[in-house]
């Protein structure tokens, strides 16, 4: 897993701040803010997986963030952006809960699909600004019960699919 810089959280700073602005100075509309969030817990879902190609996405978005956001920083204010954060995991995602994440992720790609330009463009950053910030501790330690509700929710499909409490 690459450590994540101050460079990378200026990238997903730089991001939420995008996305976050135009709700602020539009009335804030919940509503506004649903396409991010849908690409934020797209990225959440991958962020619980140890592997795969989710997982790798997840993992290597810190190294892409990094370059951009050291670059930017150093550009625009001559300073290092390269310290690097205390770093954070997900863990614990089971099979049934693998499950439940590649469903997930294939809602929100649909969900892109589905969307005009405008939100097209706030689901990627919800899902990049997601991936980025769940590489830091605080936020996969805010977010650690994820794996569980997943493993949980995919539990609940599986013992449903099986028949199982209902005969």
């Amino acid at each position: 897993m690459t450590a994540l810089t101050v460079g990378g959280l200026l990238t997903a700073l730089i991001i939420l701040t995008a996305n976050l602005y135009p709700w602020w100075t539009g009335g804030r509309e919940l509503s506004k803010l649903s396409a991010f969030g849908k690409g934020f817990a797209g990225a959440a879902c991958a962020a619980a997986c140890p592997g795969g190609v989710l997982g790798w996405a997840h993992t290597h978005s810190g190294a892409l963030a990094n370059g951009a956001g050291e670059r930017a920083g150093r550009a625009a204010t001559g300073a290092p952006a390269t310290a690097s954060l205390t770093t954070g995991q997900l863990t614990g995602l089971g099979t049934t809960g693998a499950v439940i994440v590649v469903v997930v992720v294939f809602l929100v790609g649909l969900s892109y699909k589905a969307a005009g330009k405008n939100d097209k463009k706030r689901i990627i950053g919800g899902a990049v600004v997601g991936s980025i910030l769940l590489l830091t501790a605080g936020v996969a330690g805010a977010l650690v019960w994820l794996p569980g509700a997943l493993n949980g929710v995919g539990d609940a499909v599986v013992a449903a699919v099986q028949g199982a409490g209902i005969l």
